[in-house]
């Protein structure tokens, strides 16, 4: 059977929307902004409804950084074991993935759209890690309580990719640097978590501040800047050597993989930023880092 005169248009008009479409796209990502890779620290989720001196440089922080196409977040708080998801759907919910705080920090949402797209475009950056697309996951304390600051009109579409608990650091860093290509095409890749976790060892009496009022926590937290700075990706990976206060600084991983996922994503010769020093409940580094 020959095909009809409307098989026939409708199928060249579907190849030169495809082309357009292909060409848009090419033209989008030449003309995209290489976004910076970066590591910030969320902290209690109070952070996301106080006024205080870390809030205030996330604020200014965004504004530096502008407005990219979109962010993708590592967060501490998604955690897959044996295995690598992305969140895939376009309205991804605000979860409050905690209790025991006010009715107010409940109350907030961030309803940023998600990015099927670039979410796409990361699973095929991940086939090696044979990441997989979901849609059971939405923004954690993790993404929200940060971009709240950084981006608080919640108008840059937002996805999270899961953390494979059941890795090493390794594995961590090369998600990492599998996703760095996205940042030529505006995506900001963002990892949450904090550099010094022990909920056990917080000093609530301790005021916010430059130092730790315990020696361990500074003390891991300085050779983690000092590893940074020199550039120590495989001392970062393997971090229980990095300092004798290791195990107190990071008794569980889950804050500290982030950090490597924004380090894999930096490119050579992209020296850190320290954008924010400094901690809270004596204990708890609110380190944030950037890299181009």
């Amino acid at each position: 059977m020959q095909p009809n005169r409307r098989h026939i248009l409708n199928a060249t008009l579907s190849a030169a929307l495809s082309g357009v479409n292909e060409l848009a796209q090419a033209a989008s990502d030449k003309s995209a902004k290489r976004m910076p890779s970066i590591f910030v620290a969320h902290g209690s989720p109070m952070n996301a409804i106080e006024d205080n001196d870390f809030t205030r440089a996330l604020q200014r922080w965004g504004q530096e950084i502008g407005r990219p196409t979109a962010i993708l977040v590592v967060s501490a708080h998604w955690l897959t074991p044996n295995e690598t998801k992305v969140a895939v759907q376009l309205h991804p919910e605000t979860i409050h993935d905690f209790g025991g705080f006010p009715k107010a920090l409940f109350d907030m949402q961030y309803p940023a759209a998600g990015s099927p797209e670039f979410a796409n475009q990361a699973i095929q950056a991940l086939a090696a890690q044979g990441a997989k697309a979901s849609t059971d996951w939405g923004l954690d304390h993790g993404a929200w309580s940060v971009l709240h600051h950084m981006y608080p009109k919640a108008d840059v579409p937002v996805f999270q990719v899961s953390i494979d608990y059941a890795k090493d650091g390794a594995y961590h860093l090369g998600v990492g640097q599998a996703l760095a290509a996205l940042r030529d095409k505006g995506v900001l890749v963002l990892g949450s978590g904090n550099v010094t976790h022990n909920l056990r060892a917080l000093d609530f009496g301790a005021p916010a501040g430059p130092a730790a009022s315990r020696p361990w926590a500074q003390s891991f937290d300085a050779a983690v800047k000092a590893a940074l700075i020199a550039n120590n990706t495989q001392t970062l990976a393997n971090y229980l050597n990095l300092d004798s206060g290791a195990k107190m600084a990071v008794p569980a991983p889950d804050h500290y993989w982030p950090l490597l996922y924004a380090l894999g994503a930096a490119q050579s010769g992209e020296a850190p930023k320290f954008v924010y020093e400094g901690f809270q409940f004596g204990t708890l580094s609110m380190r944030c880092v950037q890299w181009g």
